[in-house]
């Protein structure tokens, strides 16, 4: 394939506070083998060149495992490739003269910074209130003096790939987190470490999770379709057993007056 020339339409929104807009630009000579990240350095390359302000993204690793490279594209949290950060998204599945929209995550948990950056700490804030196992510093124990089933440490491991990139929150209709933190208690809870803290972390992180704003899960299911790791709803499903389940023992301590523990 000869080289494409694309149209964006990015969105531009200089401060936290102020009014966004989409502006177009187009861009020329675009590489199939070029990632989505290398077509918008070669756009800010431009932009820089002409003295103009560069367009606002995040990435890091850009090996597809840190997820802070997200972004809407076409409608779609990452971009129209299924299992696919937008890092390791390449042009190739693009076709010359398209149009190509990019935004921001639009939730209100996930407050846009500057450009295509949101602040997310939202999430840092859920694994604070109960994303962890706490142990006891000092020599560990040998691995095999822990037996876990397969089929539980498969799904533990499953559940583990989440990389908190924030794509379940804007794929949903009501900007719920319920994915990331099923697969946050679900990768701890399937193990023997994680079970000691297990109802604790449950309520906890729910309760962080709606103080922060994300809405309620509808079961629509666009989470799973549009993660690019592909955490499965089942995680959701086994958070809803885990806070049940937490929510009884709390209240029959509650009877007995012995609080949460």
């Amino acid at each position: 394939m000869e080289n494409m020339r694309l149209k964006l339409k990015v969105w531009r929104q200089p401060k936290p506070n102020s009014k966004g807009q989409f502006v177009e630009y187009q861009l020329d000579n675009v590489s199939e083998h070029m990632s989505f990240l290398e077509m918008l350095d070669v756009l800010n390359e431009n932009l820089v060149s002409k003295r103009e302000d560069p367009v606002a993204f995040e990435h890091d690793c850009r090996e597809g495992i840190c997820g802070t490279c997200s972004m809407v594209i076409n409608g779609h949290p990452h971009g129209p490739q299924s299992g696919t950060t937008t890092c390791q998204l390449h042009m190739r599945h693009f076709n010359d003269g398209d149009t190509i929209t990019v935004e921001p995550f639009r939730a209100t948990a996930f407050p846009v910074v500057k450009d295509l950056v949101v602040e997310r700490a939202a999430f840092d804030r859920i694994i604070q209130a109960g994303g962890y196992i706490s142990v006891n510093t000092g020599q560990a124990r040998d691995a095999n003096s822990l037996p876990v089933s397969k089929e539980a440490s498969s799904a533990s491991f499953d559940a583990a790939a989440c990389i908190g990139c924030g794509a379940c929150v804007a794929a949903c209709p009501n900007a719920s987190a319920m994915l990331f933190v099923s697969a946050k208690v679900s990768h701890l809870a399937l193990l023997p470490q994680g079970k000691v803290e297990a109802q604790r972390r449950a309520l906890n992180m729910v309760k962080q999770m709606d103080l922060e704003g994300f809405g309620n899960c509808s079961n629509v299911t666009a989470c799973e379709a549009e993660c690019p790791k592909e955490i499965s709803v089942n995680n959701i499903a086994r958070l809803n057993r885990e806070y049940i389940s937490a929510s009884f023992s709390y209240e029959e301590k509650e009877d007995k007056g012995g609080g949460a523990g």
